[in-house]
């Protein structure tokens, strides 16, 4: 896959995220340049967020996966509420380290029509600086009682997650709004996304 330079920098540089606990993520803040991308979607289109920002804002959400419920109540309401957010001019962009055919999974739960893209080896969730490593515990609750099976599911078999937080980045390639809570219960509205569109 092809990657911006400025993700590649990012990413080889944050090499020490593959054990580190959930509150050692601190996300970009808003202001900051907005790491650029390219991923496979769940047509294993490749997707360039670059060009994507030539049409407007984008409201990048990242999410653990199909397997998790409140990713699915999550994307769910951001479909429900779909036209609203493009008829403010942005399109929406939501992430996980699932390899594709788990992205169809996802877009058939939540009906969701915007675009789900594969995060390869979590290299724009470390360049997000999103990623970490759930405790044990976490972890046999998600693969045994959930069905997140996340080593066949990812690139890898290190089982990391990314931090289910919101980025909306302006045509100019910089962060303007983000919610970011290391309590995955805690989303971003839609009511939030709009008030905050540039």
């Amino acid at each position: 896959m092809i990657f911006g330079l400025s993700l590649i920098a990012m990413a080889s540089s944050l090499q020490c995220q593959t054990d580190r606990p959930v509150d050692d993520a601190k996300g970009l803040s808003v202001g900051a340049t907005a790491p650029t991308f390219s991923a496979l979607d769940e047509n294993r289109t490749l997707f360039h967020l670059e060009h994507a920002l030539k049409e407007g804002p984008v409201v990048l959400i990242f999410y653990r996966g199909h397997w998790c419920p409140v990713c699915n109540k999550h994307l769910g309401q951001i479909q429900d509420s779909l036209k609203l957010i493009e008829e403010n001019g942005a399109k929406v962009i939501a992430i996980s380290p699932e390899k594709p055919e788990y992205l169809d999974e996802m877009a058939e739960k939540t009906g969701a029509q915007f675009t789900l893209l594969y995060d390869e080896e979590y290299i724009i969730a470390n360049a997000y600086d999103v990623t970490f490593k759930p405790r044990a515990t976490e972890l046999f609750t998600y693969n045994t009682f959930l069905g997140a099976n996340l080593k066949e599911a990812h690139s890898d078999d290190s089982q990391r997650l990314p931090i289910p937080a919101t980025y909306i980045i302006d045509r100019g390639g910089k962060i303007a709004w983000r919610q970011f809570d290391p309590n995955y219960k805690k989303r971003s509205s839609v009511k939030d996304i709009i008030e905050n569109l540039p």
